[in-house]
């Protein structure tokens, strides 16, 4: 046969196996913000029900309203939260979970899990939608130089492990996610433009494997790379877009990229891709960023931003309408804040008995004080973790449900645009005021 029949043969069957997958989720834009890019939708997902025929619930139907943030965690769980505190977060905003497949490497394995019936029935978490995607910045980070074209490596705790489709295609098999990321082949910013190529077409005939290889009901994201060239992350994106994929995952992103090309690489890459189906990105973590994206058209963002805020001892504080302010105290707004978090580890708060946010009705913020949460810091106490998580989270997911009312009322521009302004007056202010205070150190 013909390589260009053959080739097309494949693109036919890969469409029709696209097309019977849409029923799992459905996805429709309800407003746009006054620029055309930034978009209010709905993502529905029928959670897999894979696990009935083996004595489990029925399958769920979950809806969450887009830009959604999807909760970053540790073999399907956040770090510090349990299972019995998932359910004070905002719903159905946290209903969305991201795992990496290599997070499971050290335990129990696909024909365990599979048996089991699934990460569902294995957390016991049947009314959450769990999205997998190869990497993560926490367990599972791409290691591009170590990566072939028989497959993509990764380091792991376990190691470094080169993962190809057909042994990630086992892994998405055997865990039933509801949403999955095809394998990519993410690079760093750094390498050359014959290696950015390769990965460009590495990552779309693994998607090609990947479709072949599908024996799960999960809607399938095709990943999109291209590094820091238009070129190629268009040439990426008009492969994918063929395959008539339930979404986009657009990777590559913090590692090493730079943020004032950020923009136009996104913007390059949705310009492309349908309107009726969802952009999800990787790497986009700070407010200024997750606002950026949202302006390019994303839909769905996985960042490890409040993990490690978490580790670090940092609570969220912005204002949630974009509102900066400037705290009054000097040594506060020189040493403890900038103006989006605070250092709870530092002296200041070792007396302050008031709550993280005034106003806040998370879980953390009605029933303990800074004073408290500084002194669990200092004596190392896990449940410090645990609080600051919960607070951290609650305030990021607040922060999404305001741009999504901004969008929809055609406020989102002033928005953004006021957000980023305040956030640099204060980040000026803070080194006019820090600086002195080195020099007197």
């Amino acid at each position: 046969m013909p390589q260009a029949e053959r080739r097309e043969r494949i693109l036919d069957g890969i469409l029709q196996e696209s097309i019977r997958e849409t029923h799992k989720m459905k996805f429709a834009v309800k407003a746009w913000s006054k620029s055309g890019r930034a978009r209010v939708g709905l993502l529905q997902l029928s959670t897999t029900s894979s696990s009935f025929a083996q004595g489990g619930p029925p399958a769920k139907e979950i809806e969450i309203e887009t830009p959604a943030l999807l909760l970053t965690t540790r073999k399907g769980l956040p770090a510090f939260i349990s299972p019995d505190h998932l359910s004070s977060l905002p719903n159905p905003d946290s209903r969305l979970l991201q795992f990496s497949p290599m997070h499971f490497m050290e335990g129990p394995n696909s024909k365990t899990i599979s048996a089991i019936g699934g990460v569902h029935q294995l957390l016991g978490l049947h009314e959450y939608g769990f999205v997998a995607v190869p990497r993560d910045s926490i367990l599972s980070l791409p290691e591009c130089n170590s990566s072939n074209k028989n497959g993509a490596s990764f380091e792991t705790p376990c190691g470094r492990f080169l993962v190809k489709p057909v042994e990630y295609m086992k892994m998405i098999s055997s865990m039933k996610p509801d949403l999955w990321v095809s394998l990519a082949d993410e690079v760093h910013a750094s390498v050359t433009t014959k290696r950015n190529k390769a990965s460009v077409d590495r990552t779309i005939k693994w998607l090609d494997d990947c479709i072949s290889l599908k024996s799960t009901d999960g809607a399938l994201f095709g990943s999109i790379v291209g590094g820091c060239s238009i070129e190629e992350r268009q040439r990426c994106a008009q492969e994918v877009a063929k395959r008539n994929v339930s979404g986009f995952y657009i990777g590559g992103f913090g590692l090493g990229d730079s943020v004032d090309e950020r923009a136009t690489l996104l913007h390059a890459v949705t310009d492309l891709l349908p309107k009726e189906k969802p952009r999800h990105v990787c790497g986009l973590g700070l407010p200024e960023e997750v606002l950026q994206g949202i302006a390019a058209g994303i839909d769905l963002f996985d960042s490890t931003y409040i993990y490690h805020l978490t580790l670090g001892g940092f609570a969220l504080v912005f204002p949630l309408d974009g509102k900066c302010k400037h705290v009054s105290d000097p040594g506060i707004s020189a040493m403890a804040s900038d103006g989006t978090k605070i250092n709870l580890k530092a002296t200041i708060y070792r007396k302050d008995a008031s709550r993280i946010v005034d106003g806040c009705i998370c879980y953390t913020c009605q029933n303990h004080t800074k004073a408290y949460i500084n002194h669990l810091l200092n004596v190392h106490e896990m449940l410090a973790h645990i609080l600051l998580e919960i607070h951290n989270t609650h305030h990021y997911l607040s922060f999404f449900g305001v741009i999504r009312e901004a969008i929809t009322e055609g406020r989102f521009e002033e928005l953004r645009e006021s957000f980023i302004e305040k956030r640099r007056d204060h980040l000026l202010a803070a080194c006019e005021l820090e600086t002195p205070v080195r020099l007197r150190a």
